[in-house]
């Protein structure tokens, strides 16, 4: 046997962050697409001290792992600081990103060009399906807020939390 026969096989491991203030169904359709490349997907929810989420990070979290236990390969934490930081710790090499417009392009190569100069994290950018092309959090949270319905672009338990908490405010 040579030496390269007896290694294990390296673990494909990327990471898909966000704040997920909910997720929805667009935030689903790139975990989705990453679990069947990569053996194991992070879901890193981003902790921002200074913003106010509608959920808290915990609740954030639980919903995440309601809508991804089909996949069995996610693993969802939330993590405060740099990315790369989060990346390094746990060994992974790729984030993967989903974009919707050229918008998003502009800032989100910035931000692929400054982790891979720090840490040579790659990113791995995945077109939205154009299904979700314009949804978001913060305008599903805007149209719920309103009372227009936003069932279809959130999973149902989602959705319930989602009204049950704009109910409350």
């Amino acid at each position: 046997m040579t030496g390269s026969e007896s290694e294990e096989p390296q673990v494909r491991r990327a990471v898909c962050p966000g704040s997920f203030d909910p997720i929805t169904n667009g935030h689903l359709d790139i975990i989705a697409r990453a679990s069947k490349l990569y053996d194991v997907v992070h879901v890193a929810v981003m902790i921002n001290k200074s913003k106010q989420g509608l959920f808290t990070v915990e609740e954030r979290i639980e919903l995440i792992r309601r809508a991804t236990a089909e996949y069995g390969n996610v693993e969802v934490e939330a993590f405060h600081g740099l990315l790369v930081d989060f990346c390094k710790q746990r060994d992974i090499p790729a984030i993967v990103k989903g974009l919707r417009a050229v918008s998003d392009f502009d800032y989100e190569l910035q931000m692929a060009q400054m982790n891979n100069g720090l840490s040579g994290v790659e990113t791995l950018f995945v077109p939205t399906n154009p299904t979700y092309s314009f949804l978001s959090s913060s305008l599903v949270k805007e149209v719920a807020a309103w009372g227009g319905d936003v069932s279809h672009l959130v999973p149902d338990f989602v959705f319930e939390a989602l009204t049950e908490r704009l109910g409350e405010k």
